[in-house]
């Protein structure tokens, strides 16, 4: 807030910290070059369109020759001296850079730790179906911490679930391995599977694996039709067997 009777001297250095303040409190500061007419220097170094070095020239000789080019002076190293400045089509230069910055993000691979929980005495159904859960984590190149959960009796028994956190790492030992040895934590014991696969190159496969279904699918358009087909009267045909040996025979 600037006071009635202050100088001059204090007024821009009270203007300053404000602004200062400002843009510490989320003050938008624009992170774009400057181009063209916002340049406010007396000459710069040029760069051509084709990236050849013409020089250091005056700015009104750049934004002349931008002008014949038809394309935008833009500053591209405002800390030398003098500024290097580039001759470009400053919107296009803007889009290629947002979709590299796009595809950066898509191609980005973040550390991922799922959680899987068991019973020391785990049906064998309950057994199958939650491997098959390690067993996509782990290709899709996610690391997957395996909780064995104990309850009353069963904490005098360690060593179940220490087999059975065992049994699993061997049956999924193609496609990952035991980060982190099983180890106690009060009523569960713990255990960290890594996967072999890189999470970028699971990535990977996973876009070339969809975009070969889209292409077969664009291919053979009655195939997938037929598939559908398929199995849709599948159930109708076991509902029809399981009707017909359920009917009593004839004396």
């Amino acid at each position: 807030m600037l006071r009635r009777g202050w100088s001059d001297e204090h007024r821009r250095y009270a203007a300053v910290r404000q602004a200062v303040a400002w843009c510490y409190r989320g003050g938008s500061i624009s992170a774009e070059p400057r181009i063209n007419d916002r340049i406010r220097v007396p000459e710069v170094r040029l760069v051509g369109p084709s990236g050849e070095q013409v020089g250091i020239v005056p700015l009104a000789k750049a934004l002349e020759l931008a002008q014949e080019y038809d394309l935008d002076l833009v500053e591209v190293a405002a800390t030398a001296r003098p500024p290097v400045c580039k001759l470009m089509d400053y919107g296009k230069f803007k889009y290629e850079s947002a979709m590299k910055a796009r595809e950066a993000r898509k191609n980005q691979a973040h550390t991922v730790i799922k959680e899987m929980k068991l019973r020391p005495k785990i049906d064998p159904h309950d057994y199958d179906t939650k491997k098959g859960h390690v067993v996509r984590f782990l290709k899709q190149g996610d690391k997957v911490k395996i909780t064995i959960m104990f309850r009353g009796r069963e904490q005098s028994r360690p060593e179940l679930g220490y087999r059975l956190l065992q049994r699993l790492a061997e049956d999924v030992q193609d496609l990952g391995f035991v980060e982190s040895n099983p180890k106690q934590d009060g009523r569960n014991m713990i255990m960290v599977l890594g996967p072999h696969k890189k999470k970028t190159e699971a990535m990977a496969e996973a876009r070339q694996a969809q975009e070969a279904r889209k292409a077969d699918a664009k291919a053979n358009p009655g195939k997938s039709q037929n598939a559908a087909e398929a199995s849709s009267e599948e159930p109708v045909e076991a509902v029809e067997a399981e009707a017909s040996s359920e009917e009593p025979a004839e004396a």
